[in-house]
């Protein structure tokens, strides 16, 4: 090994194992559970496969964990450009414009061509909340904006973990006892019709989980309503995919109460749900879009709020004129200026167009939740729903009756399908008795018999907890 990568790469298993117990402060973990546990600790990955330090194999069917290695571990050619890029020129902080910023822009609006600007960021969290900068600074440019600050969001989704975006969670123990929060965050509906908020039946429903969006804009006052930011499929939340009215009922009632549309594209962008973007399933055109995980495939830290060109053009002002001096998009992302970052995401697409992985996703997706779907037999499985590679299994303890399991029982079916290789997710401390869906989001390169061994497994898991 290199001598000067040898402090970086070398370790031992003890060492590692002690400093993980000693320093490490995992995410959303709790740590008391595991104080006299050794933890997991990854060290290699290739394709859809993980290693730990004991060398024991798993079969990813998170993407890392949080739905974002979607080219799969263990890309030379994406570390190849990251190195050869940040040999050349590693920063240069985002106000001026860098080769590499300049054509993942372009490489992005040709493939959203109805979008007209990229501002870049470096985590999906803080791309939505540069979306509601903008919506809130508009209402000081544009007079006919003035007092439109509030931002609806959607019950269930969820948009970021800083205290503005916390502020939009539609999951209320992601929230819990980080208040108080910002003013101007307004609710709506969500649109899981296996739950439906109104208890009604599709198709004989009306959409009204749609429809309220109007009645809660008129409750608030449309003078004041400014945004609205949704999932285009509801990713932590359940795996909620809309049905097809769900999108133009949004659209038609943001365009008449003049409410600039932002779609949270974090998770299902770049092939998860078999079309490129999420919300190209559906008949959908956003004022912004939102984007990052598997952007670069988690390979580097990127996001962008990509933005319709009359929205941009909002901040064209004169900077000589005192009154409007201070009209610019008066915004900065230290970290959104690292080449680095923006050579790995344009190769990171390269692949995907190169490898069909989109056209994989759908045809691969079809086929798992085609699988998954034969858990349905199962009287502890409620509900089988996804799209592309993004699919959930909802579990119960009463099917007739929908009653969920508790907490603990999910947990061990994960356990469970852990003990056979495989690594699932689900929904975790988020929605209050209701974090009961495991979630399949594998790498886009997923074949047939990994699909296989994923349902399985999780098959398998079920009936050692449930019988």
């Amino acid at each position: 090994m290199n001598d000067l990568l040898s402090h970086v790469l070398d370790y031992g298993v003890d060492e590692m194992v002690v400093g993980d117990k000693d320093h490490l402060w995992h995410h959303i973990k709790p740590h008391k559970c595991f104080q006299n546990q050794e933890q997991m600790i990854i060290v290699a990955g290739k394709g859809l496969m993980v290693t730990d330090i004991r060398g024991r194999e798993y079969l990813d069917a998170t993407s890392g964990g949080v739905w974002c290695v979607n080219v799969g571990y263990g890309r030379d050619s994406i570390a190849d450009a990251v190195a050869a890029q940040m040999k050349k020129m590693a920063y240069f902080a985002g106000s001026v414009g860098t080769v590499p910023s300049i054509k993942l822009s372009s490489k992005l609006i040709k493939l959203l061509p109805k979008m007209g600007k990229v501002y870049f960021s470096n985590s999906g969290s803080e791309a939505n909340e540069k979306s509601y900068k903008i919506i809130r600074q508009a209402t000081t440019i544009d007079p006919a904006r003035k007092g439109k600050f509030k931002i609806l969001y959607r019950d269930r989704d969820y948009h970021g973990t800083t205290i503005a975006v916390l502020a939009s969670s539609g999951q209320a123990e992601r929230k819990k006892a980080f208040g108080p929060f910002p003013e101007g965050f307004v609710q709506i509906p969500h649109c899981l019709c296996y739950r439906c908020p109104f208890d009604k039946r599709y198709p004989n429903c009306d959409v009204q989980c749609a429809r309220a969006v109007e009645e809660i804009i008129l409750q608030e006052g449309p003078e004041s309503v400014g945004g609205l930011i949704v999932e285009p499929i509801t990713a932590g939340g359940g795996i909620i995919v809309p049905v097809d009215e769900y999108f133009p009922l949004l659209q038609e009632i943001c365009e008449k109460y003049g409410v600039y549309l932002v779609i949270d594209e974090v998770v299902a962008g770049f092939g998860r749900t078999g079309k490129f973007f999420g919300h190209e399933h559906f008949d959908v055109d956003p004022d912004m879009i939102t984007l990052a995980k598997g952007m670069a495939s988690a390979y580097e830290p990127i996001s962008a709020t990509v933005v319709k060109q009359h929205l941009y053009d909002l901040f064209l002002n004169d900077p000589a004129d005192p009154d409007k001096r201070m009209h610019f998009f008066r915004d900065i992302s230290t970290y959104g200026g690292c080449a680095g970052t923006m050579a790995a995401s344009l190769e990171n697409i390269r692949i995907m167009e190169t490898e069909n992985l989109v056209e994989n996703s759908r045809v691969m997706g079809d086929y798992l939740l085609g699988r998954l779907g034969e858990l349905l037999d199962h009287p502890a499985v409620g509900d089988v729903r996804g799209k592309g590679l993004f699919c959930g299994v909802e579990l119960v303890a009463d099917k007739q009756k929908k009653q969920p399991p508790s907490e603990a029982q999910v947990g061990a079916v994960i356990d469970a399908v852990k003990a056979e290789g495989v690594l699932l997710g689900r929904t975790n401390s988020s929605l209050p008795g209701l974090n009961t869906t495991l979630y399949y989001a594998p790498a886009l390169v997923i074949t047939k018999d990994e699909a296989d061994r994923m349902v399985h497994a999780t098959q398998k898991g079920i009936e050692k907890v449930f019988g």
